[in-house]
C-alpha cells in the first residue's frame, strides 16, 4: 500500500519537473530566436546574418567580388557562408539548451534536442 503511495508521490514529482523543463525549453528557444550569428566565406568577401532560429537577416557582398562578375564563385561563397551560419547557431543554440540537459538523466531527451537541431 505504501508502496503505491510512494510511485504517486514520484509521479507527480516528475510531472512538476516536465512542467519546469517546458517552461525552460520555451524560454530558451525564445533567446535562441533573438541571437544573431555571422557566417564568412572568402576572407570576409560574403557574409551571412543569421537568428538562431536559422532565419537569414541579412547577406554582405563585398564590391570586389560583384565587379569580378564571377557568377559561380559568388554561388559558391553565399553557400559556404550560409552553411558557416547554419553550424554557429546550431552551436550557439545547443549551448542554450546545454543547462536544460544538463545534468538531467531524461530518456530522450538529448534525442529530442538533437532532431530540432539542438545538441
Amino acid at each position: 500500500m505504501f508502496g503505491g503511495l510512494k510511485n504517486l508521490a514520484s509521479m507527480a514529482s516528475m510531472m512538476s519537473q516536465a512542467g519546469d523543463i517546458q517552461a525552460k525549453v520555451a524560454a530558451a528557444k525564445e533567446r535562441i530566436g533573438r541571437l544573431t550569428v555571422e557566417g564568412t566565406a572568402g576572407g570576409d568577401a560574403v557574409t551571412v546574418r543569421m537568428t538562431g532560429d536559422f532565419q537569414v537577416s541579412g547577406v554582405d557582398i563585398h564590391q570586389w567580388l560583384i565587379e569580378a562578375k564571377n557568377r559561380e564563385l559568388m554561388q559558391e561563397l553565399v553557400a559556404t557562408a550560409t552553411n558557416h551560419a547554419i553550424q554557429k547557431a546550431k552551436e550557439a543554440a545547443a549551448r542554450e539548451m546545454a543547462d536544460i540537459a544538463g545534468g538531467m538523466n531524461i530518456p530522450g531527451l538529448q534525442d529530442a534536442l538533437s532532431k530540432m537541431g539542438m545538441s
